[in-house]
């Protein structure tokens, strides 16, 4: 199970970097990209919590509130970023964020979202895989707005690129911390699937969604309400799929 854990989260992390690369060279098109994907990653991160943790979450531990610890989650990140300014997607609110906060905040969030995969696979393969697609999907568009501010506040690329790379290692420990700690994990793991729902939850809602409205591009405002819905229904399918 390591293998798989490490397998996927490094996948994630090759994925958010490979956009940050092609931002260097194609970085209007990949502006463009970035903000389609925003829309397919809300759905996704949305779809996942609703449709597969929190499910998963309720049929593992009947008998606990479920949806109290989902609520946590939520509170917990909604402090993090109102105290420690550790979220990504509200560089255009008139704030220029250090590249030190950047970077801290990117290797906390890649730090959780390892934790996430690897609480997500401790429970089986299907909602491991579908977890990990979540993650990649909010992570590529999210690295490269963080790719474009570095280089914005005067990092050369190369040094854009190793930052980014080393906060992305991060995430590996965060899968690594969560697979050493899996005895307690495992006795608990409707409570951090839960948990984990309410970190999706949060980033969907609180983050990506508010981008978009604020984002509007004239003449595809079908066009990204439709790819929102995609990010739902190709969770739909990727459950379907796994579970079959």
């Amino acid at each position: 199970m390591l293998a798989y854990i490490l397998l996927f989260t490094f996948l994630g992390g090759i994925g958010s970097l490979a956009g940050s690369f092609f931002l260097l060279a194609k970085k209007q098109l990949t502006e463009v990209f970035a903000d389609r994907l925003v829309s397919f990653a809300a759905g996704v991160l949305i779809a996942t919590a609703f449709l597969d943790l929190l499910p998963e979450a309720q049929e593992l531990d009947g008998e606990s509130n479920i949806f109290l610890f989902a609520l946590i989650g939520f509170v917990m990140f909604f402090l993090a970023e109102r105290f420690l300014r550790l979220f990504h997607f509200h560089h255009g609110h008139g704030e220029k964020p250090t590249n030190l906060l950047i970077l801290v905040g990117d290797g906390v969030h890649n730090f959780v979202d390892g934790v996430t995969i690897a609480v997500a696979f401790l429970t089986n393969m299907s909602l491991g895989i579908t977890t990990s697609f979540a993650v990649a999907a909010h992570e590529i568009p999210q690295e490269i707005a963080d790719m474009g501010v570095l280089l914005a506040n005067g990092l050369t690329k190369t040094k854009a690129l190793i930052y980014n790379f080393l906060s992305a290692l991060t995430a590996i420990s965060g899968a690594l911390s969560a697979y050493f700690f899996a005895d307690f994990i495992e006795k608990n793991i409707a409570i951090f699937l839960a948990l984990a729902a309410g970190h999706f939850i949060y980033i969907s809602a609180s983050d990506l969604i508010p981008d978009l409205h604020e984002k509007i591009i004239e003449g595809k405002k079908v066009t990204q309400a439709a790819i929102f819905l995609l990010g739902i229904i190709s969770v739909l399918i990727f459950t379907k799929i796994f579970e079959g």
